[in-house]
Formats: C-alpha cells, sequence, structure tokens
C-alpha cells in the first residue's frame, strides 16, 4: 500500500521530470533535431493522458469531445514549447492551454446549437446553479437544462483570472490538496486557499446574475476602462 506521503512524492517527482522533459524538447526544437523532439515530447503525453482526459471530460462532457481537445492540447504545446518557461512547472502551463481550448469548445458548441434549436430572434436563458449533473436518460427538457447549466459554469470559469482557475480546476476537479496544488503552482499554500476562497466567491457571483445583470455589470466595466 502506498502511504500518502509516498504517493505526493511520486507526484511531485512526475511534475519535475516532465518539466525536465520540455525544456529538453525545446532546446531539441531549437537545434533542428525534430524527430528527438518528438520521441521526447511523446514521454509527457505518455504522462499526462489520463490526467489531461479527466479534465477536459469535465469540461465538455463528451467522451469523444474530450479526447479531440486533449490531442489539440498536446499540439497546442507541443508548437508553443518555444514559449514554455522552466520556472513554471509544465503540468501548470499545460493545464491553462488545456482549459482554454475546452472553454472555447464550449462557446463554439453553444453558438453552433442555438443557431439550431432555437428560433429567430430568440436566445436561451441562462440558469443558475453549479449542478452539471445530467441524468442516464434524459428528457429534452433536461438535456436542454443541463446543456445550458454546463454552458454558464464555462462562460462563469471563463471570467476567473488565470490563476484563480488554476487553483479552482486542481482543487474542485481534479481533487488536488492545497499542498499539491503549491507545488505544482509554485504558490505558497496559504496563497493558494486565498486564490480558491476568490474564486469560489466570483463564481458564486457570476452564477447568481441574470443576463441582464451581467450586460449591466459589462456595460459599467467597459465604461470604467475607457
Amino acid at each position: 500500500m502506498v502511504r500518502a506521503g509516498e504517493g505526493m512524492a511520486a507526484t511531485a517527482l512526475g511534475r519535475e521530470a516532465d518539466t525536465r522533459t520540455a525544456a529538453d524538447v525545446k532546446v531539441m526544437l531549437a537545434e533542428g533535431r525534430i524527430d528527438e523532439a518528438r520521441e521526447r515530447f511523446a514521454d509527457i503525453v505518455a504522462r499526462q493522458q489520463r490526467r489531461a482526459s479527466r479534465i477536459a471530460y469535465h469540461y465538455v462532457r463528451d467522451a469523444a469531445e474530450a479526447d479531440e481537445a486533449v490531442q489539440d492540447a498536446f499540439v497546442r504545446a507541443y508548437t508553443r514549447i518555444a514559449s514554455f518557461r522552466e520556472e513554471l512547472p509544465f503540468e501548470v502551463w499545460f493545464t491553462r492551454i488545456l482549459i482554454n481550448g475546452c472553454l472555447d469548445r464550449i462557446k463554439a458548441r453553444t453558438r453552433r446549437e442555438r443557431w439550431i434549436a432555437s428560433p429567430a430572434g430568440t436566445d436561451v436563458d441562462a440558469p443558475q446553479g453549479l449542478d452539471v449533473a445530467v441524468a442516464r436518460d434524459p428528457s429534452p427538457e433536461d438535456a436542454l437544462l443541463a446543456r445550458e447549466r454546463r454552458e454558464r459554469i464555462a462562460w462563469a470559469l471563463g471570467h476567473l483570472p488565470d490563476r484563480q482557475r488554476l487553483v479552482f480546476t486542481m482543487s474542485q476537479v481534479e481533487g488536488c490538496s492545497s499542498r499539491e496544488v503549491s507545488v505544482a503552482t509554485g504558490l505558497n499554500e496559504s496563497t493558494v486557499r486565498v486564490h480558491l476562497f476568490r474564486a469560489i466567491r466570483k463564481l458564486r457571483r457570476l452564477l447568481a446574475e441574470s443576463p441582464d445583470q451581467q450586460a449591466v455589470t459589462t456595460e459599467r466595466r467597459n465604461r470604467a476602462l475607457r
């Protein structure tokens, strides 16, 4: 039986290994050693695949689309590896790419579904709440409400600052402890807890706003920035 401390140590070592490997890939690509770079990056993919799939499914709630989102994220990470900085763990850097890609997919899917399903000149009201569970055999009405909840949550997550969104995802989606998030992000544990508290508070506020209130809030914010 693996003890909790040993498991955390192994996880930390894995993160360090991926960060070192990503740095190696960055150098190999800069030197034109393409085949070596691809082979080394494949090691990262093998280690990160399962975790990435779990995160992607949480957002898009569709196995096939989650697989596509993960593969797209790996491709983006590989093509953008020159911008990777070693002081940030690769896992954190990659998670940002993956989450942003999932949010983009949800936005695109929302536009398509509304264009196909909504009558001309109408729009769908976004319901409140954080529950994204769907019944095994939902009615068309239940399916619509569940889809709207996912869209609403994705919208709210998209409005969190990057660091708050990352801490919230690792803590609430992946179930990481404050210490594990601290190791992955380089933040101290008290700062992690502060970001998590602020993320939850902002999500609740965003989800509690009606569409009309959101429009007013956005307009006020835009005026303040002018």
